[in-house]
């Protein structure tokens, strides 16, 4: 026997619950014959009657009823796979793999989430701490969908890369250390510093601004956690050079760090890396959507 059709279920369950051939026809757009041929056809596939004609009113026969009883699951099981499929193409529900910094991460990306809950509570958004090299190479790996990254990444084909947000870089410095109005390479490099992990973007950028004055300063240890370096700092073990996060209110500075523009200035730019949009799926494009909403100018 062939598979049942589900329009010809559909057919079958709208003449049950209208009672008549041509309302059936009516509420599915369907002409009356039409309507006819689907009924005789699962009866011909099932081998037995399935309503009663005749009357002012179409009934099932018990074999019609036990259909009609399945064939609403069925149907409903059919429209709900519909609405799921739309659901996910539309971007409404899904899960994105995003790449960030532990610094995006604390500042900003907690920010990002609640918005992503509020606005598209069914996407689920698995996010991996990872370093700017490792977030790029698992996009070209395919394992990330979405990476905040320092700027300038190396150039990747098939990526495209947009400016998120700019923070200046700034010396933490403890409090009961007499710092000058700016700090230069040379004062710092007279100082005990705390340095990121050697691999890290943040690692090349600060010594490069410490090698363009002359200096090639020695770090006492070197971390890849921001707040773990500031409670060093604070601690008095020595300075680090790291991104003021504009986002974070004067008041929730650590009140035994005092922070100390640098000279010559020095800028951390983070940029969002995914593939081109004609390849992301909704949830992807919508995770994208929102950190736009949160991108400076």
């Amino acid at each position: 026997m062939r598979e049942l059709n589900l329009d010809q279920l559909r057919t079958l369950v709208t003449i049950t619950d209208l009672g008549t051939f041509s309302a059936a026809a009516q509420g599915l757009h369907l002409a009356q014959p039409t309507v006819s041929l689907h009924v005789s056809e699962l009866e011909s596939r099932l081998g037995t009657p399935l309503v009663v004609r005749g009357g002012r009113r179409v009934e099932p026969t018990p074999a019609g009823a036990m259909l009609v009883e399945r064939a609403r699951r069925l149907l409903r099981d059919a429209d709900d796979a519909v609405d799921a499929v739309k659901r996910h193409v539309e971007g409404r529900t899904g899960r994105v793999r995003l790449g960030t910094t532990t610094g995006v991460l604390v500042y900003f990306l907690p920010q990002v989430l609640k918005a992503m809950e509020e606005i598209h509570p069914d996407i689920d958004v698995e996010v991996s701490i990872l370093g700017s090299a490792d977030t790029m190479q698992r996009l070209l790996d395919g394992t990330l969908d979405v990476g905040l990254v320092a700027t300038p990444p190396p150039a990747q084909r098939g990526m495209v890369i947009t400016h998120w947000r700019s923070d200046p870089m700034m010396a933490f410095v403890p409090k009961r250390w007499k710092a000058p109005k700016h700090a230069t390479p040379a004062w710092l490099a007279s100082r005990p510093l705390i340095f990121n992990e050697t691999p890290t973007h943040m690692y090349r950028m600060t010594m490069a601004w410490f090698a363009d004055a002359g200096f090639t300063p020695r770090a006492r240890i070197e971390l890849n956690y921001s707040e773990a370096i500031k409670s060093l700092v604070a601690a008095g073990y020595g300075a680090a050079v790291l991104p003021r996060e504009q986002s974070i209110e004067e008041s929730n500075v650590r009140h035994d760090v005092q922070l100390v523009p640098l000279k010559p200035a020095l800028t951390r730019h983070t940029a969002m890396v995914h593939r081109p949009l004609d390849a992301l799926d909704g949830a992807t494009r919508n995770l994208l959507k929102t950190l736009a909403t949160f991108r400076q100018a």
